[in-house]
Parts: structure tokens; C-alpha cells; sequence
């Protein structure tokens, strides 16, 4: 089913209510990274050209469950907002507040103060629509979760998708149908995300394991895992993979262990084999790497979603960095998942060498494992329901 994009609306002189994803990470109050905020300026300066009568904007920060908390406000967010678009960005006291219709560029404080935005409460999302004559969403890392500020809202004005969901949407739907060999990375510090790997490895030729996932894996396959972290929810799950598609699955053979999870610790390579108890695995060995590297080699299409390190700790950053830098020389379509993903790739100077670096972590994932996103399947809704 269709969806309408930006241009297919006449935005002068309307009230224009966009859903951005600015759950950055922060730090002591401060925004450690900025990729989501100077993503959507496309989006913005482009209504902001078509001199709409006000441009509102919603997102959510963090997990408050319903509660204000003053850590989790979108202060820093409106501010570096403001200083990149050089106009003053309005944030009110709280997103519900009627909307002064004297400032031309409002963001409404963290829809997540609320707990209905996360209930997806109907009467919520009619009081944001309230707001505003059109409704875009260009929030694709929130676009796997049903809310009131990207699902209920859409039933009571026209909507649309803005450039940065456009453009999501049309590269990981590349990833749908891939030029084969297609090859997949899965690595990161969650392990749930076994639940959907599944369509995921049925799909791929390959998958290359790396962090709380490949230690889920090895655990499953009866390799002993010191002291590092797994998902235990999902143990059962890696041994159906195991059983299932044991043939795709690449595992680490050799590890980097520490002794404690700190930048500084003792650490040392090892066998998978031979990890010692109460040791951690924190990235993975050269051996590993120059296997992973042999497989991508043969590939034409790549999905990464999760570092196979932990990269912010310099001692274990080098499996996660080597990858990239290898598939950055490479001819290769290379679609990077978001979250901790792209972070890393932004980190070591790789964006724009790889073909898409999403925005979405887990919106990503789950695009690219065929499932419908509540967001989109809204958008669809809705232009159905309204004629523009």
C-alpha cells in the first residue's frame, strides 16, 4: 500500500507537526552525539522553506515511564536544534500545553512524560493532532513501536513521511530482495534480538556473530563463556538456530578476554576454547577477523546491526574497527543498522564510506526481518483514510 511523502502536500501557511527521533545519547546533561538531530535538517529546512505557519516538533528521550524527569527534558536538543537551523527553537513545559501560536518553531517537551504516548492512547494522539493541519513522521528509529505520536495520531489528520524515513525505507527495502551473496553481522550488547533472527538467517547466505550474541550462541552450542555476558531468554532460541541453519552460522574462534569490564583491564587472546572462568569476551580475535573478512569477500550485499565489540574501550574496539574499515574499501552495498552500529561506523570516520548508515537500531532489524513497522503501516492507514 502507498504512503504520501512530503511533496505531495502544499505546506504554506499550514501548521506542521513532525516526529523526530532525537533520543540522543547524553552525558552529564550534554549530547555525546549529534547524527539524529543533523539528520532531520533535510526534512526541516525544507517545510521551514515552503513558510508553513509553524512548524511543531515531538520526540521522545529516554525511558521515563510517564514520569517527568528533568535529565531526560529535550532542553539540550531544542538548543543545538536552534543553533544549527540559527533560529530560535520554543520548547513548551509540557507537550500537551496548548501551542503559542506567536513562535514559528516549537518542540514539545519528551512525549514520554506521559505514559499514554507509550500506551498509544487514542485521546493522546488526538490532542497532539490538535496542534497542527498535517502530520510528518520522519522518526524511523521509533517507527517499530505503535504510539500515540506516530500510530494514533495519524486517524485524525493527513500525514506523511518526511526525507529521512523516505530514505530509509527505500535503502533497507534494497536489503529485502539482495544482489547475493548477502551476508549479515549481527553483534551488539542485546541479546534478544535472537527472537528475530529467525526470518533473518533463513534470508541471508550468511551470519557473522559478534558480541552478547555470538557468547549466546557459543553457550548454546556448549562452549564455556567464563564470565562474559548472554541472554539467557533467548539460550533456547540460539540452540533452534543452531539446529536450523547451523550451515550459515560463523562463530568466533578465537577471543579477546579481560578480566573485568574496564578499559584498562588485563586482557589477552584465547581460543573459544580455552576462555578462562570469571574472564570476560569483550571482542574478537584476529583469527576471527581474518575469518569474517574471508566470508564478507565473497559477498555483494551486507547488513551489519551491532558492533562485535565493545568499541568505546580502546583495548576492544579493534574487531569492530577492522570490519569497517574492510568493508569500507570494499565494492560492496554495505547497510549498517543504527543504534550502537552506526555510532561506531561515525566513530571511526566510516559513514560516508558505506553505502546507508541508518538511524534505526531496532527499527532496522525488524524492517530487515520483513516485519511491518507500526509506523508505516499507519502512514499506509492514513492514505487511505484521507484525500489530500
Amino acid at each position: 500500500m502507498p504512503y504520501r511523502t512530503l511533496k505531495d502536500f502544499n505546506l504554506r501557511s499550514k501548521r506542521v507537526i513532525l516526529r523526530v527521533d532525537y533520543n540522543v545519547p547524553m552525558k552529564e546533561g550534554k549530547i555525546t552525539d549529534y547524527t539524529r538531530i543533523t539528520e532531520s535538517l533535510p526534512t526541516i529546512r525544507y517545510i521551514l522553506k515552503q513558510q508553513p505557519r509553524q512548524l511543531i516538533l515531538m520526540s521522545h528521550l529516554g525511558r521515563p515511564d510517564g514520569k517527568v524527569v528533568e535529565s531526560m527534558s529535550l532542553r539540550p536538543t531544542a538548543l543545538k536544534l536552534g543553533s544549527l537551523l540559527r533560529k530560535k527553537v520554543h520548547l513548551t513545559k509540557d507537550c500537551l500545553l496548548p501551542v503559542s501560536k506567536t513562535e514559528k518553531i516549537v518542540m514539545l517537551e519528551n512525549l514520554r512524560f506521559h505514559k499514554e504516548e507509550e500506551a498509544n492512547d487514542e485521546r493522546f494522539g488526538k490532542r497532539l493532532a490538535s496542534f497542527a493541519d498535517i502530520y510528518v513522521d520522519d522518526a524511523f528509529g521509533a517507527a517499530h513501536r505503535g504510539h500515540a505520536s506516530n500510530d494514533a495520531i495519524t486517524r485524525f489528520l493527513p500525514g506523511c513521511v518526511g526525507f529521512l524515513m523516505e530514505k530509509e525505507i527505500s535503502y533497507l527495502s534494497k536489503a529485502l530482495e539482495p544482489e547475493r551473496p548477502y551476508v549479515t553481522i549481527m553483534g551488539g550488547a542485546k541479546g534478544d534480538k535472537l527472537i528475530l533472527l529467525e526470518a533473518l538467517a533463513e534470508k541471508a547466505d550468511k551470519v557473522l556473530f559478534g558480541g552478547v550474541l555470538a557468547n549466546t550462541i557459543l553457550l548454546a552450542a556448549g562452549k564455556n563463556i567464563g564470565a562474559s555476558i548472554y541472554d539467557d531468554t533467548t539460550r533456547q532460541f540460539a540452540a533452534k538456530i543452531l539446529r536450523g541453519e547451523r550451515d550459515k552460522i560463523v562463530l568466533p574462534v578465537d577471543v579477546v578476554v579481560a578480566s573485568k569490564f574496564k578499559e584498562d583491564a588485563e586482557h589477552k587472546i584465547v581460543d573459544v576454547d580455552s576462555v578462562p572462568e570469571h574472564w570476560l569476551i569483550l571482542d574478537m580475535g584476529p583469527k576471527t577477523l581474518e575469518l569474517y573478512k574471508r566470508e564478507l569477500s565473497k559477498a555483494k550485499t551486507v547488513t551489519w546491526n551491532g558492533p562485535v565489540g565493545v568499541f568505546e574501550f580502546k583495548s576492544f574496539a579493534a574487531g569492530t574497527k577492522e570490519l569497517g574499515n574492510f568493508l569500507a574499501k570494499s565494492k560492496i552495498t554495505t547497510i549498517i543498522g543504527g543504534g550502537d552500529s552506526a555510532a561506531a561506523i561515525v566513530k571511526f570516520g566510516l559513514k560516508e564510506k558505506m553505502t546507508h548508515v541508518s538511524t534505526g537500531g531496532g527499527a532496522s532489524l525488524e524492517f530487515l526481518c520483513g516485519k511491518k513497522l507500526p509506523a508505516i503501516k499507519a502512514l499506509e492507514d492514513n492514505y487511505q483514510r484521507f484525500k489530500v
